[in-house]
């Protein structure tokens, strides 16, 4: 489909390449409605008030998407140095997490059971790189009945592939929207068409493209200034 047609370029496989967030993550296998999620959990050095827990979601997993991706980690990264506990997950059907992928609708379910396991009370963020972005905006709106949501980072978000429900006007000013200028797998017109009836902001950094090639300090810089205003 050409709406992945890059998905399998040499850029992906840089994407995916395994990058340490720190030298303590703990994996672990949790219970999930498809059987074993695997996470991978990173804890700062120190909690600082108002820290909390933040999910991470991850890219297509069709098309190479893991919780080693260098984006996903970067999210993972940015949460853990404002002093969150971040918990990366494989979705259904990728590394050791059992079942099989299910275009959203199950992977839904999964970053529900994540947070049911690992942020079942007190400060809840939700992180996801396209893909990873789209379920973590489903999330979002089945939480958002229940519970607090401290923030939302929405990066890359798969707007031209499926359909990225709207988000509750309450939680617009605690989400960041960010898209590279270029980028060729999600287009930046398909994520302001869907912004746009929202009025939600989208932040765009010239010249990046989906991956955030060079460009992910500064990603986590942005994410960084987003959880100490919110």
């Amino acid at each position: 489909m050409a709406w992945w047609s890059s998905a399998c370029s040499p850029r992906l496989a840089w994407a995916v390449e395994p990058l340490a967030v720190n030298a303590q993550t703990e994996s672990v296998l949790i219970d999930g409605p498809a059987g074993p999620i695997e996470l991978a959990i990173d804890r700062p050095a120190q909690a600082r008030p108002g820290g909390g827990v933040a999910v991470v979601a991850h890219p297509h997993p069709l098309f190479g998407g893991t919780l080693h991706n260098k984006v996903a980690q970067t999210l993972a990264r940015a949460h853990v140095q404002a002093g969150w506990t971040a918990v990366r997950f494989n979705f259904r059907g990728v590394g050791r997490s059992a079942g099989v992928h299910d275009h959203g609708v199950g992977e839904a379910d999964d970053l529900l059971a994540v947070v049911a396991s690992q942020a079942a009370t007190g400060p809840l963020a939700l992180a996801g790189f396209s893909f990873g972005a789209f379920v973590s905006c489903q999330a979002a709106v089945t939480l958002h009945a229940q519970r607090p949501l401290h923030t939302l980072v929405l990066v890359g978000t798969a707007a031209s592939r499926f359909q990225v429900p709207p988000l509750p006007e309450e939680l617009h000013d605690r989400t960041l929207v960010v898209h590279g200028e270029v980028d060729d797998t999600v287009p930046l017109s398909a994520v302001l068409d869907w912004a746009r009836p929202q009025a939600l902001p989208v932040t765009v950094v010239p010249g990046v493209e989906h991956f955030f090639h060079g460009r992910l300090p500064l990603l986590k810089q942005l994410v960084g200034r987003h959880l100490r205003q919110a």
